[in-house]
């Protein structure tokens, strides 16, 4: 089995202790489980083992994974900076199968659509399974029971940290650099492809056992400032392209034109403004959604208007989250993920964006993290429960179409806000019982929607500040009441209830399982 000896967690969702035939914990509650022990680490290099002019390239990347050791059940490891104009994951899988490498472990820092045609690969056996994100096809595919063995959905900090403790042990990872001198020092934000920042890629290159740069710009020694460190990488490969920059940008990123949604930013931000979180000095965290870069624009104006200055923002970074640094109502841009070109172009051009790791961010096994210090960020769901719990992973058919990204690890900032519609396509997003438990409820705090907003009872603070608010401020039963009104109650998903049809399991941000994610029946 994927999967065995299950138990019910403290969420009270039915988990395995066993997946994949590794041991592990379920989830105790929010800041109950601490690990214990040492961090792992790769074996120790030598310089002897490597050029002494400095010159690491090789021919191509099939000679580097095998320089590599590629072999049978290995764990390949890539970052996500280029999203869906990634030329290079892809390539590496083709290579696997066309040397017959069979049961590999993906463990991506998030897949795109165009990971598509790795789907054949998990038929034929070169692809085991995936542990990371699994947007669009490959969590159809997953869904419906395809991938052989059991999927691991992970946050940003969640892969830090399990591969910090080592849960998941790097074998070889490919970093695609847009920018690299021969010894392997990179960057992200030089170059044709340049995607910004790296930041995804730290954790590799600290931890794998043995790391591979694919760079379709190769610079003179020494490329500077660096992102990737040459003392890391043991071998440079020169390509023609690592990736189509344009296609950094998706629909996610713009903002939002719907009449509904830029209600729901509206509301948002005069929340903020009125509970006191929009202030002098605040950090803040908008995302990269439709409605959340609607918001962004709205707290732009309101610091202006007030004279004041947001110390930080934290990336994902984005044209908007840019022309705040630049029209001087921000201070910092603190950024692990460039969305958009312009947000690319400001890491070359703008001194104070600056690039970071997810180390820095969102690590849990660390000694503190920046999450806690952001005063207010806005997330999205597919769905909510009337015990705030929310989802992000799965839709109400079940079917897994989206990464968990950051979202677990922003809950634990100051204020978390859910602007989200009350039903989309005639499914409510308000629901009694979850698809999937991706965060507790007691980490977020206001859910706004366009039939009003709902404060997180535990938030008495915000209750008594907006007491006598002119925003329609409603329990999140009545959002549900409202909901069922006007679209019904619908079927629950048709997901088998068998243990053994575990497709894929949730981990919260400290390593244990929070959930798992049952097979859609045909």
């Amino acid at each position: 089995m994927k999967c065995d000896k299950f138990v019910v967690n403290a969420a009270g969702r039915r988990v395995p202790t066993v997946v994949n035939g590794k041991e592990m914990v379920p989830f105790m509650g929010v800041g109950k489980y601490k690990p214990t022990g040492n961090k792992y680490a790769p074996p120790i290099p030598t310089c002897l083992d490597y050029p002494s002019d400095g010159n690491k390239i090789v021919d191509s990347l099939e000679l580097a994974l095998k320089k590599c050791g590629l072999r049978n059940g290995m764990t390949i490891s890539t970052h996500h900076h280029l999203r869906d104009g990634d030329l290079v994951s892809n390539t590496i899988f083709d290579i696997a199968n066309n040397l017959g490498i069979k049961d590999l472990v993906w463990l991506p820092s998030a897949s795109f659509p165009c990971n598509e045609p790795l789907i054949s690969y998990l038929e034929n056996g070169t692809i085991n399974r995936i542990e990371g994100s699994m947007n669009g096809p490959l969590g159809r595919f997953t869904s419906y029971g395809g991938m052989k063995g059991c999927a691991v959905l992970r946050s940003h900090g969640g892969r830090t940290q399990a591969v910090q403790d080592g849960e998941v042990k790097i074998d070889i990872a490919v970093i695609a650099a847009p920018s690299s001198d021969m010894f392997g020092n990179a960057t992200g934000a030089q170059g044709p492809s340049a995607c910004g920042v790296l930041g995804y890629s730290l954790i590799d290159m600290l931890y794998a056992d043995k790391v591979i740069v694919v760079t379709d710009n190769l610079v003179p020694f020494p490329c500077m400032p660096f992102q990737i460190q040459g003392n890391y990488v043991d071998y440079v490969v020169v390509v023609d392209k690592i990736g189509i920059p344009e296609k950094i940008v998706l629909g996610t990123t713009q903002v939002t034109k719907s009449p509904d949604r830029l209600l729901l930013a509206e509301w948002t931000a005069r929340f903020c403004s009125e509970a006191g979180l929009l202030r002098d000095g605040v950090g803040i965290q908008t995302g990269a959604g439709g409605t959340s870069l609607s918001v962004g624009l709205h707290f732009h104006e309101q610091l202006k208007a007030n004279n004041w200055k947001a110390r930080f923002g934290f990336g994902g970074s984005t044209q908007y989250l840019v022309k705040m640094l630049e029209d001087g109502v921000m201070d910092y841009i603190l950024d692990a993920q460039a969305f958009d070109l312009e947000a690319v172009e400001s890491v070359k051009k703008n001194e104070n964006h600056i690039d970071l790791s997810v180390f820095q961010s969102y690590n849990f096994h660390s000694k503190g993290n920046y999450t806690n210090l952001i005063d207010i960020v806005i997330l999205g769901a597919t769905e909510i429960d009337t015990d705030f719990n929310g989802n992000v992973v799965t839709h109400s058919d079940g079917l897994l179409l989206h990464g968990i990204g950051g979202w677990q690890n922003c809950l634990h900032s100051k204020c978390t806000i859910l602007p989200v519609p009350l039903f989309r396509d005639r499914i409510p997003v308000i629901v009694d019982k979850l698809t999937t438990l991706c965060g507790p409820g007691e980490l977020i705090d206001v859910i706004v929607t366009e039939r009003g907003i709902a404060i997180n009872p535990l938030r008495t603070d915000l209750i008594d500040k907006m007491r006598h608010s002119s925003l329609p401020i409603v329990s999140i039963h009545d959002l549900k009441a409202e909901v069922d009104a006007i679209c019904g109650v619908p079927d629950k998903a048709p997901v088998s209830d068998k243990d053994e049809d575990t497709v894929a399991i949730i981990k919260w941000v400290d390593g244990t399982i929070i959930d798992s994610v049952r097979k859609v029946l045909q």
